[in-house]
């Protein structure tokens, strides 16, 4: 209870100060309600309140932005998603403090835009505002006619959060004994060697959009390196311990994007080189059951519309370089996702279905909504999250947490 009262007398005090500044205030508060289909238990119950303070000048300018999580248990989770602070110049911007950063041409997939982490409390259903962590950073964006110079030093490494053990987003690891987990090596100290740095060229011209970028940076999901302690008293080998150590290594990335439209129909491009990742794997040979590799990810999407039926789809691959059969992870993955979208009655009732398709696995994901927005302020959206196929799959492993859901969502 304590804690509570903590929480919301800095939410208020914050407020405060900014609001003294007369800034423009907008945000909204949102209930979040979702029901499981096989046991009619709610998958989450969530208020939210999302205040964005800005205030804009000549030559300078910042942003706030706090949020607040109200859950069924009582819990207050209070998060500053944005708080920086623009600086305007001649040819360049330049903007220092908590921010998100969004990269590349995907819907829903994360293959260049890797500067800010994500949220996976809740696996991929939150809203893409909301998935991505702010991170601590400066970027100066260098202008030279329609083209772009962006670098960012993010001083502070940020790891991706993972769903907390009880949640049923979170998936016990199945070893032969009880593991010991050594956490000594698990976070990142910061300095400015421990520091991540990224850069990206952005051109936009009359026949394509494209953009190049670059990071050197640290792999937001830690690697398990593991330990096991072999028992050879009996003749045979017998495992006796197991010792995990995880630990972030550091990855270089190359890739670029790129969008142009041919006749109404949009194509878009992305991927990128990963050098540097570890991978689990079943060799003997290694220490620790891990092995270095390269690899790809990329895609291909389309985007087109027939008559008011807005129509999307990308093909998405991994490829793991210099592949041995004794690794965890298969040495191709394929997804695909489609979204269709309508606008109907005066575009007050929106009608989505978007899709996450494993490939590799045959398993999905399968997330139609519908929304009514009965004025600019107040809406309420009625969608569903349905998981199927193979267990083993990215998607199928949660069949279980199908579910209904509703939010009703006052902005101001």
């Amino acid at each position: 209870m304590k804690t509570n009262r903590l929480i919301l007398a800095l939410l208020l005090a914050t407020s405060q100060f900014i609001t003294a500044q007369n800034p423009d205030i907008t945000g909204y508060v949102r209930n979040y309600t979702g029901v499981l289909f096989e046991t009619g238990d709610f998958s989450i119950l969530q208020n939210t309140l999302d205040i964005n303070f800005d205030k804009m000048g000549d030559k300078v300018a910042f942003k706030a932005n706090p949020i607040l999580y109200h859950y069924d248990n009582n819990k207050l989770d209070l998060r500053l998603r944005e708080l920086y602070l623009d600086m305007y110049f001649k040819n360049f911007d330049l903007r220092i403090g908590q921010q998100q950063i969004v990269w590349g041409k995907a819907d829903g997939v994360f293959i260049t835009d890797i500067v800010s982490p994500l949220d996976l409390t809740e696996f991929l259903l939150p809203d893409f505002d909301e998935i991505r962590t702010g991170i601590l950073s400066t970027k100066l964006d260098y202008y030279i006619g329609n083209h772009t110079f962006e670098v960012i030093w993010i001083p502070v490494f940020t790891p991706t959060e993972i769903p907390p053990v009880g949640s049923i987003w979170y998936k016990q690891p199945e070893f032969l004994i009880t593991p010991t987990f050594d956490w000594s090596k698990s976070t990142i100290k910061p300095s400015l060697e421990n520091s991540e740095f990224f850069a990206k060229y952005t051109a936009l011209t009359s026949a394509i959009d494209f953009e190049i970028m670059g990071g050197y940076t640290w792999d937001d999901n830690p690697t398990m390196h593991i330990k096991k302690q072999i028992d050879m008293s009996s003749g045979s080998p017998v495992l006796t311990g197991l010792n995990i150590t995880p630990e972030h290594h550091r990855l270089n990335v190359g890739g670029g994007s790129f969008s142009t439209e041919i006749k109404g129909i949009i194509l878009r491009g992305e991927g990128a080189y990963y050098n540097g990742k570890y991978f689990q794997t079943e060799d003997p040979a290694q220490a620790d059951a891990t092995v270095k590799k390269d690899y790809l990810h990329y895609l291909v999407g389309v985007d087109f519309s027939i008559g008011d039926i807005k129509l999307s789809s990308q093909f998405i691959q991994q490829t793991i370089l210099d592949y041995d059969d004794l690794m965890l992870d298969k040495e191709v993955e394929n997804t695909m996702t489609f979204l269709a979208r309508i606008d109907i009655l005066r575009e007050t009732l929106h009608l989505e279905l978007f899709s996450y398709i494993g490939l590799t696995y045959e398993d999905a994901l399968i997330r139609p909504k519908i929304t009514y927005d009965f004025d600019d302020s107040f809406s309420i959206l009625l969608g569903s999250n349905i998981f199927v196929g193979d267990r083993n799959g990215r998607f199928g492993q949660y069949k279980d947490n199908s579910m209904i859901y509703t939010k009703i969502k006052y902005s101001f």
